[in-house]
């Protein structure tokens, strides 16, 4: 079976992040086409990049590197979910993309964002770096305004219409794994 990461892009304290990976988590698990598991950035500690060789060398000395490989290395795919800070994605998201290189590679991903105006130019960063990094990003994607979907800024509460444009992303995300399974084998 396809394995899908929910990743939640914020360490922050008070982060709207949670909540929206748990919304795209209990939506996802109800279609039967995947695992889907939230990952989540905070449990793993990261400091800045603290690896001596570059992630391409595929060389990890501590131990919190080794277990962040294994936990992404684990997925056929992903789906980011990331605020917008200041124009792109937070640094502890841009860190933990780049403790790694080979574990991200010939996979997809798909994008949940959010922010004052739905976390488009985080979404539009991050796809930059993943590309660099070889994941197939789709082109569906959920953008979440904090004004619209969101009470007082801090209670998710998305319109409905968003659950279709979820599905549709789930969609590309869960066959594009499929189809570049091939390349990971090899």
């Amino acid at each position: 079976m396809i394995r899908i990461g929910i990743v939640v892009g914020s360490t922050r304290p008070g982060r709207n992040g949670e909540d929206v990976a748990r919304w795209v988590h209990d939506l996802a698990v109800k279609r039967g086409d995947a695992a889907y598991e939230v990952v989540d950035l905070r449990d793993f500690d990261l400091p800045h990049l603290d690896e001596a060789m570059p992630a391409a060398m595929g060389v990890y000395e501590h131990p919190h590197t080794r277990a962040w490989a294994a936990k992404v290395a684990a997925f056929d795919g992903f789906v980011f979910v990331t605020p917008e800070y200041n124009s792109s994605i937070p640094g502890v998201l841009k860190s933990g993309l780049d403790f790694l290189h080979a574990e991200w590679a010939d996979k997809a991903a798909g994008l949940v964002s959010y922010g004052v105006d739905g976390g488009v130019r985080a979404a539009e960063h991050l796809r930059q770096v993943l590309g660099r990094l070889k994941v197939a990003d789709v082109s569906g994607q959920v953008s979440l305004s904090l004004f619209a979907d969101f009470e007082d800024m801090a209670v998710f509460r998305p319109a409905t219409h968003h659950e279709d444009k979820l599905a549709a992303m789930l969609d590309q995300v869960t066959s594009w794994s499929a189809a570049l399974r091939p390349l990971r084998a090899a």
